[in-house]
Parts: C-alpha cells; structure tokens; sequence
C-alpha cells in the first residue's frame, strides 16, 4: 500500500495533525460555543478587591484624581486599563497565563488552567504566552502585596536581584508615586486568579473551601473581594 518508510511517516503525520486539531481546537470550541463572554463590568459586579482598595487607602489625592471613589465603574476601568498596559508594555513576552498540566507547573504556579477562565473580555485575546523568561502570572493575585508589585515595576532587581526586566519608572510620578497606569497594572496582576475558589491559597496552606476547579471561572464570586 506505501512505497516506502516515508509515506508512513507523512500519513501518520497527518492523522496526528488532524486529530490534535480537533482535541485542542475544535472540540473546546464546541463545548464552550454557547457561552457568553463575561464583560469587565459583570466581572467588577462580582466583587472589588480589597488591594484595589489599599491603592485608594494608600494614594487617597491621586486615586481620586485618577479613578475617584472606589466603585465598580471604577474598579472596571482599572482592570481594563491594567490589561491594556500589560498588552502594550509587551508583558505577554516573557511571561505566560496557563498554568499547563505538565512538568509539575501546578506545584510551581498553582492549580492548571481551564478553558472557562478564559470566557470573558480580559482575556480577548488570550494571553497565553509562548515563552518564560519571567514566572507565569494566572494565579498572581494576592501572592505578593501592593508595595511589593510597585517595587517591582519601579526596579524590578530591588526586590528579585536576578530579575532581567526593565524598569517601568514611567508608571510614577516623580515623587515615585504611582500614576494611573501604575496603579491599573497592580489592580490588573491582583485579579490574576482571584475568580478560583484556591484563591489566594493556590499552592495551598489556606483553610478548606467548598466547590471544584472544574467548574471556577471568572463568573465565580472571588474570595478575596468585598462587596
């Protein structure tokens, strides 16, 4: 029937191409086709986070120049405009937002990544990252503190000495206070994750919460929210 080795191999090839086509493309896709897209102010709805709030706490003259009281609205357009910075920086470069089931990713990073965490406008289009240089960011939220993530941007080798990524002094102002974009990128990196029910605890250690990872999204409360 084959001439030889090689047409093997191509056939094979090709079977192989097809069928991981239609696991990892087509069937997801056919799961998920008749699910909304959550937007950013249904996400805000949920619940504002309480570093959202440090920042107002913190800053109290420029928070309310920039975003003025704590509010959903206001709350939304941190988290769109933190994700705008994030893609615009070129954030997505060094680091990933799957945590993939594979080489122990979730003992280093926290539970593995689910097609329904990626259903809404933050995550249009996904940002999943080809390559590492830097940690992966989808289970970031509440792992580090405001000051820290503020350290970090203004000089990142002041808190991870081997750390290679650039300074991002123009997140401040030049009192070092953090400007508006500033503060949208901490808001956008202390949401990352907080829709699972691990949150904040997803290397573990935290008390015991009922649900599954199955069924976590964006459009589940987040434990560290208030409303």
């Amino acid at each position: 029937m084959f001439e030889s080795r090689g047409d093997v191999f191509l056939i094979a090839g090709i079977l192989f191409f097809v069928v991981a086509f239609l696991v990892m493309g087509v069937l997801p896709w056919a799961i998920y086709a008749g699910e909304g897209e959550q937007t950013v102010e249904e996400i805000a709805a949920q619940g504002i986070l309480h570093e959202f709030v440090e920042l107002r706490e913190s800053f109290p003259e420029e928070f309310k120049r920039y975003y003025g009281e704590v509010s959903e609205a206001s709350f939304a357009e941190a988290l769109r405009l933190g994700r705008e910075v994030y893609v615009g920086e070129g954030c997505w470069h060094c680091h990933s937002q799957q945590i993939r089931p594979v080489s122990n990713e979730d003992v280093r990073w926290g539970p593995v990544s689910h097609a329904r965490e990626y259903l809404n406008e933050l995550q249009r289009p996904v940002l999943l990252g080809s390559r590492r240089v830097g940690p992966d960011l989808v289970r970031e939220g509440a792992l580090r503190s405001n000051d820290w993530h503020l350290a970090h941007f203004y000089k990142p080798s002041s808190v991870v000495p081997v750390s290679v990524m650039p300074d991002y002094k123009w997140f401040f102002d030049e009192e070092g206070v953090p400007n508006k974009r500033g503060m949208a990128i901490v808001t956008y990196m202390q949401w990352m994750g907080s829709w699972l029910d691990e949150y904040p605890y997803f290397l573990g250690g935290g008390p015991p919460r009922h649900g599954n990872l199955e069924s976590a999204g964006p459009d589940s409360t987040s434990a560290g929210a208030s409303p």
